[in-house]
């Protein structure tokens, strides 16, 4: 007999892209169905579960009733403090403090998107996500952007008539890991989809009047693969045309099979140069599209790749090219001062203060021209 689970309170999963960050995030599903992906330790060890879709209307409900409560206290003191919080879950009889939470920092940004977690949350019943995006779309009818993590090997088992009937119901955005174009990156770290299935995901998506961003990770072939993964790539995001382009350096966290791979000399990692030589690779196959590329994470190595196609091009490939052209000891001084967050952005190179708030860093670690990878990667652990 199948055991019902019980509901246990509004619930939140661990992570959404930085461009949601003032986004309500909604649980529909918990961790990841694929969870084999090589490079990702995050949800290695649990479990793969779908919330009921009762409990989901339920969460949305009780935020609603919360956005009411903090809404109602604004209008009469100006400001909702933590004195005003604890009366809330005092008062109200629910007392649900993570919805609360929650339904603050939503009031807080302006209630106008919202995030639909955890991996891969199209693998419900096209009918149960339709049904909760209805009921997002009637609680929150201001919000202009609904948007989720998908996998494409999911979305390339939907019909067109359900995806647009999801656009319909409110899915405006869905971010999708491509992470390579190259079969043989995408084999080896048992991403479990093809370059085809990437390209035809992506573009089903854009037929149901969908946004779409796309991934990419530079150096996750390693060096024998860096020339592929870059190509391979670029030549799917040129067959798919997606809205965004988002850059996603490569790193090891501890728990990523990958990690340990490279730990045995199984995996070649690329340095910071090879790196920025493959990114600059990558853009210049990049052609005859439309998209707006985005280097909005830590782990990438230069901001200055943010702008759309095709006019923007030239000005974000200047600073790799600039910087590839850099004596060795230059380009250890940027590494170093951007990943230890002295220097913000290449141009910073050039500024005398921050110059020496790096030249620190490398004396205080023991950087050199021949080891500042291995100390960056020591650096960049704690930002994983």
């Amino acid at each position: 007999m199948k055991t019902i689970e019980s509901y246990k309170g509004f619930e939140q999963g661990p992570i959404r892209p930085p461009s949601e960050a003032e986004s309500l995030l909604v649980r529909i599903s918990r961790n990841c169905p694929w969870n084999k992906c090589t490079f990702c330790g995050l949800y290695k060890d649990t479990k793969f579960s779908l919330r009921p879709v009762d409990q989901v209307l339920r969460d949305i409900d009780t935020v609603r009733f919360y956005v009411d409560k903090v809404q109602s206290v604004q209008n009469s003191v100006g400001a909702v403090s933590s004195r005003d919080l604890r009366n809330l879950v005092l008062d109200d009889g629910q007392s649900d403090i993570q919805a609360l939470h929650a339904a603050r920092s939503f009031v807080a940004s302006g209630m106008e998107s919202i995030f639909i977690q955890d991996g891969n949350s199209l693998v419900i019943k096209p009918e149960d996500i339709i049904r909760i995006l209805r009921h997002l779309k009637e609680s929150f009818p201001q919000v202009k952007r609904v948007t989720s993590y998908a996998r494409s090997h999911t979305i390339a088992k939907i019909s067109d008539e359900n995806l647009s009937a999801m656009a319909k119901a409110g899915l405006n955005r869905i971010h999708i890991g491509m992470e390579s174009g190259s079969d043989q990156v995408l084999k080896r770290v048992k991403k479990g989809v093809d370059k085809a299935t990437q390209i035809l995901a992506g573009q089903k998506l854009k037929r149901a009047g969908i946004e779409l961003s796309e991934y990419f990770m530079p150096g996750l072939g390693g060096k024998k693969l860096s020339e592929e993964n870059s190509r391979e790539t670029a030549d799917a995001i040129n067959q798919i045309n997606p809205d965004f382009i988002r850059l996603r350096t490569l790193a090891l966290p501890p728990s990523a099979p990958l990690t340990a791979q490279f730990e045995a000399g199984e995996f070649d990692k690329m340095g910071e140069v090879d790196t920025a030589r493959e990114l600059l690779h990558f853009l210049e196959n990049l052609d005859g599209i439309t998209s707006t590329i985005r280097s909005d994470h830590v782990l990438n190595l230069f901001v200055e790749v943010d702008g759309v196609f095709p006019d923007d091009k030239e000005k974000m490939m200047q600073p790799i090219r600039d910087f590839l052209e850099l004596d060795p000891s230059e380009q250890m001084l940027f590494c170093v001062g951007r990943r230890s967050h002295r220097m913000a952005r290449f141009s910073d190179l050039k500024n005398p203060v921050q110059r020496g708030y790096a030249l620190q860093i490398c004396q205080q670690t023991g950087a050199t021209v021949e080891n500042f990878d291995a100390v960056i990667d020591s650096i960049m652990q704690r930002f994983i």
